[in-house]
């Protein structure tokens, strides 16, 4: 005898976590995207990165953990790419074979002068468009470059379609400040479950 889930309700609890061990990063992941009380804990060695995986965390409503350790002696590049190898691995795990979900979610978030736009598209398949300008080449020790890097490889591992504008913006801690923010609250409608069925005319979200 089947059992019909509500809208709004999971059928699973969407929970994942990983460990990628390389000879460069050891980093550990864990998610839930329907915590009842939302927890964050961040470690990665990198302090702004820290404050932008918090965002997303505390926008989202999802809770995250994320402890990692890497050659930080050379530079930031493979923390922060193999942070979002694992994260987006988590969140496929966790979205499951997505059935109920909202699939599309978007965003606008500003902060002061800056305003950026992220559209989300959880349909199984990996594409980055970014189109964002960065007028400072840091911010604090992190590199402006490698947030492309941490969203290419979020949405690689995670199959996720992002489109992340950074429409304008002249400082960049507050760019990157409202794509991660955007990025959240486009991720947090498009996980919505409002049905039972998978939102594609195929059927199927995972080929």
């Amino acid at each position: 005898m089947s059992v019909s889930v509500p809208a709004g309700v999971p059928a699973r609890r969407r929970q994942a976590s990983r460990l990628r061990e390389t000879r460069e990063t050891r980093v550990r992941v864990a998610v839930d995207l329907d915590p009842a009380e939302p927890s964050v804990e961040i470690s990665t060695g990198i302090g702004f990165f820290d404050h932008m995986l918090e965002a997303f965390a505390r926008h989202s409503g999802i809770s995250l953990t994320v402890d990692a350790e890497g050659d930080l002696h050379v530079d930031a590049h493979h923390t922060m790419e193999d942070v979002g190898l694992t994260l987006g691995e988590c969140l496929a795990d966790a979205l499951g074979d997505l059935k109920g979900v909202r699939r599309f979610g978007a965003a606008h978030v500003p902060l002061d002068e800056a305003l950026s736009r992220v559209v989300v598209d959880l349909c199984g398949r990996p594409f980055l468009g970014w189109r964002v300008a960065f007028l400072a080449e840091r911010v604090g020790e992190t590199p402006t470059e490698l947030f492309e890097d941490f969203f290419r490889a979020l949405t690689d591992r995670g199959r996720l379609t992002v489109h992340v504008d950074g429409l304008t913006g002249r400082n960049a801690h507050h760019v990157a400040e409202t794509v991660f923010k955007a990025f959240a609250r486009a991720f947090a409608d498009a996980k919505e479950v409002v049905g039972g069925a998978v939102p594609s005319t195929k059927g199927t979200l995972s080929d």
